[in-house]
């Protein structure tokens, strides 16, 4: 089971990055009763005291990498000055991230940190994702690692790549998904008022989005969809909740989540019928109904094109966990190497 995380900072680190990483692992919720423990949480450097961020401004890291040992998830943070690209790491930090890839640990990359575990060795060969401005430049350092920039993150085995800035944030919820269930996840993304998954990659933010006014937002009409997914949802009705027309509403709506309203609404059962298939006893039936399908049948396909398996088989492999990264559990046949989400 995760209990222990270390996060690496080094000079030119993005102080976005770092702070979105310590709110999901560096905060205890074991008192709320969500299923969150409490993170064993250090950021630890190569050379302990002062670390200038991106912004400019200076945090001081007191554990030297000799923390990290031992640790349940090692997350590389960005660093380096961009666009110009990154300088060879020091070779404690590759050691490092070495031993925790062949000691079976997860090893995680926020946005640019993807360069360092390329560095190290342990992406040859397997699938990465970083920034879309970084991804032409990833390929071209290290022609053995798969990037996908179109992706908001990319698991191949134990190993995560998140994509640019915020997609850290999709990256660590799947993750605490994988390893303490659906509830966990949505306990956290509440806390941080954010969607416990999202739909669509970094190609929605590569092109020029759509100019937003003042009140032009869906951000209430998302929450009150995610509220009540056993309601039927007409792309008319939610227009009119937002007070929209059809039209603007499509758009709008493509625009803040990279994907369309059924597609999304869809996603979202499909994790709603997740946590309920861990944490209650209902039957296929009754989850279907709750999450918002009705039918079982319609669960069964939705959620085994989502999943990679049948909702009895999930309720199977997520009861009762081991302590042992879910990606090496057995009875979870998702895609061999780790899912990665669509753009």
């Amino acid at each position: 089971m995760l209990k222990s995380v270390a996060l690496i900072a080094l000079e030119n680190t993005g102080p976005f990055e770092l702070g979105l990483v310590a709110e999901i692992f560096g905060i205890d919720r074991s008192a709320r009763g969500s299923g969150v423990p409490r993170f064993d949480f250090r950021m630890v450097t190569h050379v302990p005291g002062p670390v200038r961020t991106s912004a400019g401004y200076t945090i001081q890291v007191e554990n030297g990498l000799e923390a990290a040992s031992g640790a349940d998830l090692v997350i590389m943070a960005p660093y380096g000055c961009w666009p110009d690209g990154p300088e060879p790491l020091p070779p404690a930090v590759l050691e490092t991230l070495r031993n925790a890839h062949e000691r079976s640990a997860w090893v995680m990359s926020v946005c640019t940190g993807a360069f360092a575990l390329a560095e190290a060795g342990i992406l040859d060969g397997r699938r990465a994702a970083t920034h879309w401005r970084n991804s032409a430049l990833l390929a071209r350092m290290y022609p053995s690692v798969a990037v996908n920039e179109d992706v908001l993150y990319v698991q191949d085995g134990n190993i995560i790549s998140s994509a640019g800035t915020a997609a850290g944030i999709d990256a660590s919820l799947h993750l605490v998904r994988q390893e303490l269930g659906a509830k966990a996840a949505a306990a956290i993304a509440r806390d941080m008022v954010v969607p416990p998954h999202r739909d669509g990659g970094q190609a929605q933010y590569i092109d020029r989005p759509l100019s937003v006014t003042a009140g032009d937002t869906l951000t209430d009409v998302l929450a009150w969809i995610a509220a009540n997914l056993d309601r039927e949802h007409s792309v008319t009705a939610l227009a009119a909740r937002a007070h929209m027309s059809e039209r603007t509403f499509a758009r709008r709506f493509k625009a803040e989540t990279g994907t369309t309203p059924g597609s999304w609404i869809n996603a979202q059962r499909v994790l709603r019928a997740q946590e309920l298939l861990e944490d209650t006893a209902m039957s296929i039936e009754e989850v279907s109904r709750a999450a918002g399908f009705g039918q079982a049948v319609l669960l069964r396909h939705h959620f085994n094109r989502a999943v990679g398996i049948s909702p009895a088989a999930y309720r199977r492999a997520f009861r009762g966990r081991a302590g042992r990264p879910a990606w090496a559990q057995q009875g979870y046949p998702v895609h061999p190497r780790g899912p990665q989400i669509p753009g």
